[in-house]
């Protein structure tokens, strides 16, 4: 058998060392029909010679994850014209997925859009365009759109189209008197007239109807079919065949065999749901307009010691900006100079400012309420927090849902088995009942009113919506699947940290057990969680700078997870922790027992300090419940949804705080190693768990669970482990997004019943000749125009913390 003998080149990540390197490259030698494969470590690259019929590309990017590294692949996101219906979209995503170097295609027919993740080495941008070329129509990469020029090429698509409907609805409107007058077996004069017919319906036919030609020929070019082959086909048999009739039909009988009307409505209906179509789908990315009209034009920075107006794509990092009251933050960085109070509602949803001062960071696009402050910029550009959203909202608005698979394995063979069941029932009217004309007549209808764009409309434009009504309301979705996936959710797990509490403990109680004072003990305490960044060591630090005490470092700093810390003081050894860390070092707790249980019993966390195998006392910490902590579980327990709480807390002083909010269900003691697997044993119960943390020690657990939830800042949106993220720390948002997917999921449910039944129904109707060809070609048009506008109906979604 001849070899086919390729070389390809795929960069890693990942690799630390020359031996991460060896790994990979002896992981990849071992896979048949590779004949030779070389890492290199200084380029990061992996080289492949491979027989193609036995080896490919796919095979090397997932031998290579599967040895633990990753692999580099570029984003592209091309956009694309000529694209009328669900079958163009099928086609180049089926196009693009089987390029050579593409690893993943998604190609969405609401927004016109086709996102590609492929080897930079392997392929191009440049030949991406080339592939959606020859399947017949035309993309370009979209890079940085305004937000204007978007909204103009859109308003041009809506005004090309508005004006054709009306010049192609005067001139039906003489054919469709003429049919009227000819049921009710009224003179018609003129419009009874064949050639009066024919040079009335030829515009409409050929020149307002010129884009469905367009689109089916460039359809039937790439060697398949879509929506405007239908169009065209049903069409130009009606029309041809209404002329073929005034050259054969007798004058007196004429207007009988005439259907001049059927093809000029059709046509005009089509372009009139084609209108409203692209008026409503300009209506679904209204959330990415807004986010994208957020960013102000211009930026007051210094430079040369003098305050300058310059463009905002201007400002470069450490550039000083000044803001004055009322004016909008125009890019992120920190306070160098002055305080103020800041409206970050555009970012978290929440309406009350925030009080910002020197040191503080400060977001672009959010609103200086009171005072005038000077800030240095850090992120620029495509850096800053209001991109990253942006791009985050549009990746999710482009990407599917898995209840999308099914429309779209239909779609694909649509239109052959649409124009095969036209056939069949030309052939059974003129064959069986010899009647040509009704044979015709009705696979015309059986042409017009097939429409796979309902089909292909129901999921993204439900998705777009509901993506970007989450984004208005401070919640991130990463994309479809995990927009579908929140609506199954029955058990929640809650971080009990910085989730359901606020994250900012205090110290409560400092007990002596020992030889040393309590003002020694936090001393002592203070020095050893000096280095720390655990909130409770920073909640003993502040205490003691509170109290103005002097903190030197330590001469050594041992974290030791899960139980506390040591630090060597003065040449003493001090150990601060939990029960687990004394236990460790053989010390006895039942004199102090009694002093941990009570301060546990109010909710507090004990740690207890020993100091050279003595132990010398207790520091209590207590971190205060989010003001709508409880509410949101208890809107989350009605919904059906199971709560559980996670801590590291031992049981008593979890109960406690469970109790504060109303949760029954704990999972105490749990170190940060072991919260992926308290999740996946939730799992295993075969329950649908979401994981809600703050993303750093949690990153496992949020990646664990069938839907991962952070807790976000709003200045670090890029969450990677999280499938959603709350750009507040506020707990509603977690009600808002379930609530949000189970709106968006019964959307689209009934987009996609509506589509379905619509077609089931339609097509057996138009053949066996109930519907005539301009009722079947309005009722087409007015599908895909009820999806679109059902799904607009979401944006009438009211979130959970605007309700009171």
């Amino acid at each position: 058998m001849a070899e086919n003998i390729e070389k390809a080149s795929v960069k890693i990540k990942g690799m630390t060392c020359a031996s991460c390197a060896a790994r990979i490259q002896k992981a990849v030698e071992k896979m048949p029909g590779v004949k030779e494969a070389n890492v290199n470590f200084a380029t990061e690259k992996l080289n492949v010679t491979y027989d193609t019929k036995q080896a490919a590309v796919d095979g090397f990017i997932k031998k290579v994850r599967d040895v633990g590294y990753d692999v580099v692949m570029e984003k592209a996101e091309l956009g694309l014209k000529k694209i009328t219906c669900a079958a163009c979209a099928a086609r180049i995503e089926k196009a693009l997925s089987k390029a050579p170097g593409v690893y993943k295609a998604t190609v969405n027919f609401a927004t016109e859009t086709a996102a590609v993740e492929y080897n930079s080495s392997e392929t191009s941008v440049e030949n991406l365009i080339k592939v959606v070329s020859d399947a017949g129509y035309e993309a370009f990469e979209k890079t940085d759109v305004s937000v204007d020029r978007e909204k103009e090429e859109r308003e041009r698509e809506i005004k090309n189209l508005g004006r054709l409907v009306i010049i192609s609805a005067v001139l039906s409107t003489p054919l469709i008197l003429s049919m009227i007058l000819n049921m009710m077996g009224k003179p018609g004069g003129i419009l009874y007239n064949p050639w009066f017919q024919v040079i009335v319906s030829a515009p409409v036919q050929f020149i307002i109807g010129l884009r469905y030609y367009k689109g089916a020929y460039y359809a039937l070019k790439g060697g398949g079919a879509n929506m405007d082959v239908l169009v065209a086909m049903g069409t130009s048999s009606a029309f041809f065949y209404s002329l073929y009739n005034v050259f054969t039909v007798p004058a007196e009988m004429i207007h009988h065999y005439l259907y001049f009307e059927a093809s000029a409505v059709i046509i005009t209906l089509i372009s009139f749901g084609k209108y409203l179509e692209a008026v409503a789908k300009g209506r679904t990315s209204e959330a990415i307009k807004k986010l994208m009209g957020l960013a102000p034009k211009t930026a007051r920075v210094i430079r040369n010691g003098e305050e300058r107006d310059i463009l905002i794509d201007e400002v470069e990092v450490g550039d000083i900006v000044v803001v004055r009251p009322g004016e909008k933050i125009p890019v992120d960085g920190r306070i160098t100079e002055g305080y103020s109070s800041v409206d970050e509602s555009m970012l978290t949803g929440e309406s009350i400012p925030v009080e910002k001062k020197v040191g503080d960071e400060v977001v672009g696009a959010t609103i200086n309420k009171t005072g005038t402050f000077k800030f240095e910029a850090n992120k620029v550009g495509k850096d800053t927090v209001l991109s990253q959203i942006i791009k985050m909202v549009e990746e999710a608005q482009g990407s599917k849902a898995p209840i999308q698979k099914l429309a779209d394995q239909i779609s694909g063979v649509f239109v052959p088995a649409v124009i095969i069941i036209a056939a069949i029932t030309f052939a059974a009217w003129y064959f069986i009942f010899g009647n040509f004309t009704a044979g015709l007549i009705n696979a015309v209808s059986v042409l017009v009113i097939a429409c796979p764009c309902a089909l292909g409309l129901a999921t993204p434009t439900s998705v777009m919506v509901g993506t970007g009504k989450g984004a208005e309301n401070g919640v991130l979705i990463k994309g479809g699947e995990h927009l579908e996936r929140a609506h199954k959710i029955n058990a929640i797990v809650l971080d009990k940290t910085g989730t359901i509490t606020k994250g900012e403990p205090e110290v409560t109680d400092i007990i002596s057990q020992g030889d040393l004072i309590p003002e020694e003990i936090l001393t002592y305490a203070a020095i050893a969680e000096k280095n720390s960044e655990h909130p409770l060591g920073e909640a003993i630090v502040n205490k003691a700078r509170k109290r103005e005490m002097d903190l030197f470092d330590p001469e050594e700093f041992e974290a030791i997870p899960g139980h506390g810390i040591y630090a060597k003081i003065q040449g003493r050894d001090v150990y601060l922790g939990n029960r687990r860390l004394m236990k460790s070092k053989n010390l006895q707790l039942e004199g102090i027992e009694e002093v941990l249980e009570k301060l546990e019993d109010e909710g507090k966390t004990a740690m207890i300090m020993a100091m050279d195998d003595n132990i010398q006392g207790v520091l209590a910490v207590a971190d205060t419940v989010k003001e709508h902590s409880k509410k949101a579980i208890g809107e989350l327990k009605r919904m059906g949804i199971e709560v559980w709480m996670m801590t590291g807390d031992n049981q008593r002083t979890a109960k406690a705080i469970a109790n504060q909010v109303g949760i029954e269900h704990v999972l105490a003691e749990v170190l940060p190693e072991h919260k992926a697997e308290e999740v996946n044993k939730l799992k295993d119960q075969g329950k649908i768990t979401a994981m809600v943390g703050d993303g750093i020690n949690d990153a496992p657990a949020l990646a664990a669970a069938d839907v991962g939830i952070a807790i976000g800042t709003g200045t670090d949106v890029a969450m990677e482990a999280a499938d959603i993220t709350l750009m507040s720390g506020d707990l509603r948002g977690i009600v808002t997004a379930i609530k949000l997917s189970r709106a968006t999921m019964r959307n689209i449910k009934q987009n996609l019943f509506w589509a379905f039944i619509y077609n089931a129904l339609g097509i057996p109707f138009a053949a066996l000749g109930y519907l005539s060809p301009a009722i079947a070609g309005g009722a087409m048009a007015f599908s895909s125009v009820s999806v679109v506008t059902n799904a607009l109906r979401l944006r009438k979604f009211k979130p959970e913390t605007a309700k009171h």
